[in-house]
């Protein structure tokens, strides 16, 4: 791993958990950690709710635009994880993968979307202080 590590987070459709992964991992970690997201198949734009959920915490995710998971952006990052789309990420020797099962977050309401919330934030900060443990 380099010196400062880069996670990327990919879901289907990059609009709801990874984008909220992704904010509260830049949330927490600053400019410490090179923060990407990706879905396979992305969306035409970011979960309202999945904004206004972060919105409700602090953080702003609303310049944040849906990517597709490219090969370049995966090979370029130390950790991947995913989080319900499968095996579309393509494996590279000496990466760190995981896997997050979480809720998906499309078509549901604001309290259904915050348990998730809250749910990925805890996960960031363990990764976090994994990735760098003098931060925690």
């Amino acid at each position: 791993m380099t010196t400062k590590p880069s996670v990327l987070f990919v879901c289907v459709h990059n609009a709801g958990r990874s984008q909220k992964a992704a904010g509260w991992l830049r949330h927490l970690a600053g400019d410490a950690v090179e923060v990407r997201s990706a879905g396979s198949a992305p969306a035409a734009q970011i979960n309202p709710v999945a904004v206004d959920a972060m919105r409700e915490v602090g953080i702003d995710i609303t310049a944040n635009t849906p990517k597709i998971l490219d090969y370049a952006t995966a090979e370029a990052s130390d950790v991947i994880i995913t989080m319900g789309c499968g095996d579309v990420c393509p494996a590279f020797p000496g990466t760190r993968y995981e896997d997050w099962t979480l809720d998906d977050p499309a078509g549901q309401g604001i309290e259904a979307v915050r348990p998730i919330r809250d749910e990925i934030r805890d996960r960031v900060r363990r990764l976090l202080d994994d990735l760098l443990p003098a931060h925690s």
